[in-house]
């Protein structure tokens, strides 16, 4: 259940990032398609971040120290271009153009989340 509710909430924080940034689209026909569309693109955003983050984190752990952190917001926007191309290869109607969208859009999804699992707890 708990999968679930995160699964969603990454959704309406990626519906959020598609309102907000310009760079960000969900080309989908209807608003079923849509809200499916998002759905399977937080799905596809959750498996790359549990499966990459770490990886990532690990190797760049001098970065993350010399920056104080800011590494993340620009390993995070890579994290969101790598989740529109793995969208476009599904044939998903999610789509991230360039890099400064992809910055702001991980910054968004990013406080949209966490403010939602303040309001749903874990």
């Amino acid at each position: 259940m708990r999968i679930i509710i995160k699964i969603r909430a990454v959704a309406a924080a990626l519906w959020a990032a598609t309102q907000l940034v310009s760079g960000i689209t969900v080309s989908a026909a209807t608003t079923t398609n849509t809200i499916g569309t998002l759905l399977a693109v937080a799905l596809v955003f959750g498996v790359v971040n549990a499966v990459l983050k770490p990886i990532i984190k690990t190797l760049g752990c001098a970065f993350y120290v010399l920056t104080l952190g800011l590494f993340a917001l620009v390993v995070n926007a890579g994290l969101l271009l790598l989740t529109s191309w793995i969208a476009a290869q599904l044939h998903l109607s999610f789509h991230v153009e360039g890099f400064l969208a992809a910055f702001w859009g991980a910054i968004i999804v990013g406080l949209v989340s966490w403010l939602l699992d303040l309001v749903l707890g874990d």
